[in-house]
């Protein structure tokens, strides 16, 4: 049972530490991308846009499914503590505690992902539209006019 225990703990929490280095990985990517981006070459606005905002629902998704993911450690967590009371058919206080605090930490590492991804999303698209309006100013809805 502590192998299962430590399959679905490593497991969440392998997959959320995946999750987080995605977002980072697509952050900075982004980043990148509109320090180097040069207005001009854009003749229309959405297509502007669309380039802008590719790979930002990456971030989004993550950082809005990442407590699930760590709820979903919990959850599992507790059901095996439950499972290894029911087993025994004692209440040991010390595995009891264990296997709770195991399972809470799958939702803080949940949190510990998603905060800085919704962080990093709304930061990249304030700088979306800060561009997006710049690029309008310059050249109007269009830039053939």
């Amino acid at each position: 049972m502590e192998r299962l225990r430590e399959a679905v703990d490593y497991g969440v929490i392998g997959i959320l530490l995946l999750m987080s280095i995605i977002a980072f990985t697509v952050a900075i990517e982004r980043c990148i991308f509109f320090r180097s981006i040069d207005l001009s070459s854009y003749k229309n606005k959405k297509i502007l846009e669309v380039e802008l905002t590719k790979y930002l629902h990456l971030i989004a998704t993550i950082g809005s499914n990442a407590p699930y993911i760590g709820l979903l450690g919990t959850v599992l967590g507790i059901m095996l503590t439950f499972y290894d009371i029911g087993t025994e058919g004692y209440a040991d206080p010390r595995k009891i505690m264990t296997g709770l605090a195991l399972a809470l930490k799958a939702t803080a590492v949940g949190l510990l992902v998603a905060i800085p991804s919704i962080i990093l999303y709304n930061l990249l698209l304030r700088k979306v539209k800060v561009i997006l309006s710049l690029w309008e100013a310059k050249y109007g809805e269009t830039k053939d006019k």
